[in-house]
């Protein structure tokens, strides 16, 4: 047996035990890097250590510690308000707000772990609050930043247009770009409606949830009595949210008349302390210096935590406690273990392997399948700078359409991001507030198992079966 179908055998038995026996899987991963990086490949430690995402780990431990600050103060409530009013209360935009959000940074130069970085937090925040699926805000966030992650001055759309450039392809950066917002926007459309987009469509508009009364959940119908037209939500008379005694409405007088109290202050989830100020600074701050300035967001969301950290104490004290330090375990083990496959050469054979056969159409289609299924656990850039090169020699035949290849590659590659695995997806799951991770990395798992299932023969059929370009 080979040791590239060793390797590969290894990681299946790694994600059978971790789902039967609900170990880590990077703790098991970690663990599978060590034994085959010694035993099989004849790794040395530094070789084995090669493969250690540590960007990565920077920038779930920053991100997630930052906002982990930001729900301590209250920031993320505010924010959650703010949001609500600019939808006019409409629950069911925000998600499409998230959606075009991110993919509008990505498309105009943030890199996509960057723009999931700074925008799932929040929308995650939002999900918990209004009892929205966090699948469902996850997964919009997600494909808004690969539908927008094409353009022409895009990240991904520059490395793309320039591989094919220099490999001498016939390109198309605008057909490049469309095919990827419109995938991205049909599959969006598909989660909306099948993880309960209808249901907050039916619900309407919505007041704001200041934090007395729980936002009902998904899926359910508050049949709370409506309080008397003098005494309750809607008045502005509520009490404040965290008070544990409600502030009077009206007062009945000796003549039978009702005597209105005096208006309360605004809510404190809506208020703008010190705390909170500096906090949105600090949260516009990396955007800044993310998109301006290409500074890494882990390390710039770390520094900013600290400073946060060190002018109000009693906010921060348990921030660090909140870091999602079993996702890091998770997503660094197993990439770990990709980043050994990568050196013993797995990756480059399964890709040979598929570039040798003779029925060009075959050849593209599993191609666009082992795009996805790596990308799924890899840098989505990576397999796109490898792949793209291994197709020459059958787009060089004139029988596969280069422009409708290239684009189905470049779809496959990154559409699969929403797996917990890739930084897109761990930024997901890190940046979830009040799940259970166990339950919404399965789900991720499951979902990013069906893209991968699915997306590639679809767009296979759609871009590459058609002949274009």
């Amino acid at each position: 047996m080979s040791p590239e179908l060793i390797s590969i055998l290894v990681l299946v038995v790694v994600f059978v035990i971790a789902t039967t026996r609900s170990v880590n899987m990077g703790a098991l991963a970690f663990a599978a890097a060590f034994a085959v990086g010694e035993l099989v490949a004849d790794l040395d430690a530094d070789g084995i250590f090669a493969g250690f995402p540590g960007d990565l780990f920077v920038v779930l431990v920053g991100v997630t510690y930052l906002f982990a600050i930001a729900r301590a103060n209250g920031t993320t409530d505010w924010l959650v308000h703010a949001a609500i009013r600019l939808v006019r209360g409409r629950v069911a935009l925000i998600p499409w707000v998230m959606f075009f959000l991110t993919g509008a940074l990505t498309a105009i130069g943030a890199v996509s772990p960057a723009a999931v970085a700074i925008v799932a937090p929040i929308a995650l925040s939002f999900a918990a609050q209004y009892g929205i699926s966090p699948l469902l805000m996850g997964a919009m966030v997600v494909h808004g930043a690969q539908g927008g992650g094409f353009s022409p001055i895009s990240i991904y759309g520059t490395i793309v247009n320039g591989i094919v450039e220099r490999e001498k392809l016939p390109g198309n950066e605008l057909f490049l770009f469309l095919a990827s917002l419109t995938v991205n926007l049909i599959i969006a459309a598909v989660v909306f409606v099948l993880f309960g987009g209808r249901k907050l469509w039916a619900m309407g508009a919505v007041e704001e949830n200041t934090g007395n009364t729980p936002a009902p959940a998904e899926g359910t119908t508050d049949t709370t009595p409506a309080p008397p037209p003098c005494a309750g939500a809607g008045t502005g008379t509520g009490s404040s949210p965290g008070s544990a005694t409600p502030t009077p409405a009206a007062a009945p007088t000796a003549t039978g008349t009702t005597t209105m109290a005096p208006p309360p202050e605004a809510p404190a989830a809506v208020r703008l302390t010190p705390a909170r100020t500096a906090t949105l600074t600090a949260l516009v701050a990396l955007v800044v210096a993310v998109l301006a300035f290409d500074l890494d967001a882990g390390l710039t969301a770390i520094t900013l935590a600290v400073v946060l950290s060190t002018l109000w104490p009693e906010d921060s004290r348990k921030a660090v406690g909140q870091i999602a330090w079993s996702t890091v375990l998770l997503i660094c083990g197993v990439l770990t273990y990709v980043g050994v496959l990568d050196e013993m050469g797995t990756i480059t054979w399964a890709g040979e392997d598929v570039g040798d056969i003779g029925v060009p159409l075959l050849a593209a289609v599993l191609l666009c399948y082992i795009g996805a299924i790596i990308s799924a656990f890899a840098s989505s850039v990576g397999i796109m700078g490898a792949l793209i090169p291994l197709a020459v020699p059958f787009l060089a035949q004139g029988e596969i359409g280069a422009v409708g290849m290239v684009a189905a590659l470049a779809v496959s590659a990154t559409v699969v991001d929403v797996s917990p695995f890739s930084t897109n997806g761990a930024l997901v799951l890190a940046a979830a507030p009040d799940v259970d991770r166990e339950r919404f990395f399965r789900q991720l798992m499951v979902y990013g198992g069906i893209v991968v299932a699915v997306v590639p023969a679809v767009v296979w059929l759609v871009l590459v079966v058609p002949g274009i370009g």
